[in-house]
């Protein structure tokens, strides 16, 4: 298993729970799990309310909601079921959020229509013309959950190693070598849960993903904490159908502070996480790919807004004030930003879907952006059971090969 976030973390204790004794290895290249997306999140339990009725995304956000909620409880992770507000202040905006408001029936979700005197009495700070309320939207840590996950797997057996980037990549008849930081590696059969790489490794293994990883880049802000009683719950703008980005938005989280944001921009290095990072060859992966100034050509517009709101705080928080008109820029502070992983297609569009490639003994997750944390768990099954009975034709040789490499 490549990738320890927490799509690679639930597919390999999911993968133990069915096939116990399994020999299996978790390589992260980072020095912790839940490096990157994973630990960077908003940490909310989705409801499931925006997808596409039938597909992936809509069917395991539905069923991951209940089961992340079930695991946190079952574990004793803290977590709170808080609902969340999705609040149209304009005139234009009323039809959008009626189509959210029946999407959300046609996904047999538990949703109300709200008039802006019912709103307020959820967020008495918000001022709105109308508004949807999802019950069941709950906020969590996802590094606990990761950690949970990470603990689980050891128990069954598993090795997780950290510090363990993978170099190349080498098919050798049914099996493959792994080069990594410590040591090469030999596996009859490869996950790849890689997320900002994750195209890029499917691709050195011989599998062809279809898209490419363009890495987008999320700021937020922190509201100063004597201005926290402005958000009680979770608010949300009406989002625009035609890109995956939710807008900015307030969120309470699990530890009690509230987050603004966030921002979307185009990250100029797939782990950049500061408005300065750099990298020529991320760069170059990007300016060089067809489906990107696709993309450009169809929404420029939209960038061009979210690139300005990047550098300008006045700008950031204007679009803030819709919502919450009593926020001020003296309210908010810079805090942790994140990179999403968005898989998009020669044509410009944008994958708007859970990405499973199937490759020669090999599974690639290779689109698993937001909802995935709260659908990890269904992710996790999915994947498993795709993963063919390996423990009586390759654990002894895999046990060698790990022996020699000193995994064990």
């Amino acid at each position: 298993m490549i990738g320890g976030g927490i799509v690679g973390l639930s597919v390999g204790m999911r993968l133990l729970e069915k096939q116990p004794g399994l020999n299996l290895v978790v390589l992260e290249k980072e020095p912790e799990l839940a490096f990157h997306q994973s630990g960077r999140n908003s940490g909310v339990i989705h409801s499931g309310i925006y997808y596409k009725p039938g597909t992936m995304k809509a069917r395991f956000a539905r069923a991951g909601n209940r089961s992340m909620i079930e695991f946190c409880r079952r574990y004793g992770i803290a977590h709170e079921v808080c609902g969340k507000l999705i609040v149209a202040t304009s005139e234009t905006e009323l039809g959008a959020l009626e189509k959210l408001f029946r999407r959300g029936l046609e996904n047999e979700l538990e949703v109300s229509k709200l008039s802006s005197e019912e709103v307020n009495e959820h967020e008495p700070h918000v001022r709105c013309l109308a508004g949807v309320r999802a019950p069941s939207t709950g906020i969590v840590s996802y590094r606990e959950v990761c950690a949970k996950y990470a603990e689980l797997i050891r128990q069954a057996g598993g090795v997780i190693k950290t510090s363990a980037a993978v170099e190349k990549i080498q098919r050798r008849g049914d099996s493959y070598l792994l080069r990594t930081a410590f040591g090469e590696v030999e596996t009859k059969f490869l996950l790849n849960c890689g997320g900002l790489q994750s195209d890029r490794i499917a691709r050195q293994s011989g599998s062809e993903p279809g898209a490419k990883i363009v890495p987008f880049r999320g700021e937020y802000y922190e509201i100063v904490p004597e201005r926290r009683h402005l958000v009680k719950t979770l608010i949300y703008p009406v989002p625009d159908p035609a890109l995956p980005f939710l807008g900015v938005h307030f969120t309470k989280m699990i530890d009690g502070s509230v987050h603004a944001g966030p921002n979307a921009v185009l990250a100029l290095r797939r782990e950049g996480y500061g408005k300065a990072a750099f990298g020529l060859g991320d760069a170059l992966d990007v300016f060089t790919y067809s489906g990107f100034w696709n993309l450009a050509r169809k929404h420029y517009r939209a960038g061009l807004q979210e690139v300005s709101r990047s550098m300008s705080k006045k700008l950031f928080v204007k679009s803030l004030q819709r919502l919450i008109p009593e926020v001020s820029e003296q309210d908010l502070v810079p805090t942790t930003s994140g990179v999403r992983a968005q898989a998009l297609l020669p044509n410009g569009m944008l994958v708007d879907d859970f990405l499973i490639v199937r490759g020669p003994c090999s599974i690639h997750v290779c689109n698993a952006p937001s909802p995935a944390a709260t659908a990890s768990l269904e992710i996790g099954e999915a994947v498993a059971s795709q993963v063919p009975e390996l423990r009586s034709t390759t654990m002894v040789g895999q046990r060698e090969g790990m022996k020699t490499q000193h995994a064990d």
